[in-house]
């Protein structure tokens, strides 16, 4: 049943989101002391994220949730956004469809609202749009489930081994569809240092990785061996 208290739409989130990591079987945690600038702890991967949760309402096709806080003190309302020092991500519920999703608070800090979008727009429109589909809860658990999976057997295969076959065996390799619907996550993992491959229909199509790596992968295609670890730059798409 829907609530037009704000208090309690914001604890029914809470619970929401929660209950829906325990689902998917993250880590839980609930800190003991009130009024911190996150609601919960979630465990996903290796990571332990501090995470605000929001409630959202649908608009349309559209899931809105504000982001600032609004606290009156003797001068007056004060307004605050969220900023990377204080939470890892933010969640947010909507009760509408009953979904939760994961924003990292890279994507929006110090922004006073997000607008994710569940089906395109009716003029065409592609650029500049957050999709719902690239941030729900379970998709974004996977993946870093799966990142996290990848980086342990990367372990015993160091980038900096000299053999090409263990330079191949440190790409990630990512289907198209999934790659286009979670760009701005592989964006950040090829600006990390690694390097994704992307296959349509089963064959390479393109790649993403920094443009040190791909110094490195023509120097392996020229000699057979690699050269000293190069300190990765920004992401370049190939």
């Amino acid at each position: 049943m829907t609530t037009h208290d704000p208090n309690r739409r914001g604890n029914a989130a809470e619970l929401a989101i929660a209950a829906e990591a325990a689902k998917l079987n993250l880590a839980v945690l609930m800190p003991l002391t009130e009024h911190g600038r996150y609601d919960l702890v979630i465990g996903i991967g290796q990571q332990l994220l501090r995470v605000q949760c929001k409630s959202a309402k649908l608009k349309g096709d559209v899931v809105c949730a504000r982001l600032a806080t609004s606290r009156r003190t003797r001068d007056g309302y004060v307004r605050t956004r969220y900023s990377a020092e204080e939470v890892d991500a933010i969640a947010i519920y909507c009760e509408e469809i009953r979904e939760c999703f994961l924003v990292p608070i890279e994507h929006v800090e110090g922004m006073s609202a997000i607008s994710l979008r569940l089906a395109p727009a009716r003029n065409g429109q592609r650029a500049a749009l957050n999709w719902a589909e690239q941030y729900r809860l379970g998709a974004v658990a996977q993946l870093a489930e799966r990142v996290t999976g990848s980086d342990e057997v990367r372990g015993s295969n160091p980038l900096s081994s000299t053999s090409q076959a263990e330079y191949e065996s440190s790409v990630e390799e990512v289907g198209a569809h999934q790659f286009r619907n979670h760009f701005g996550f592989y964006l950040d993992r090829a600006s990390a240092g690694s390097e994704v491959l992307v296959r349509r229909r089963g064959r390479p199509y393109a790649s993403l990785c920094p443009p040190a790596r791909r110094r490195r992968l023509r120097l392996v295609k020229r000699t057979g061996c690699l050269a000293d670890p190069v300190l990765a730059g920004d992401a370049d798409v190939e």
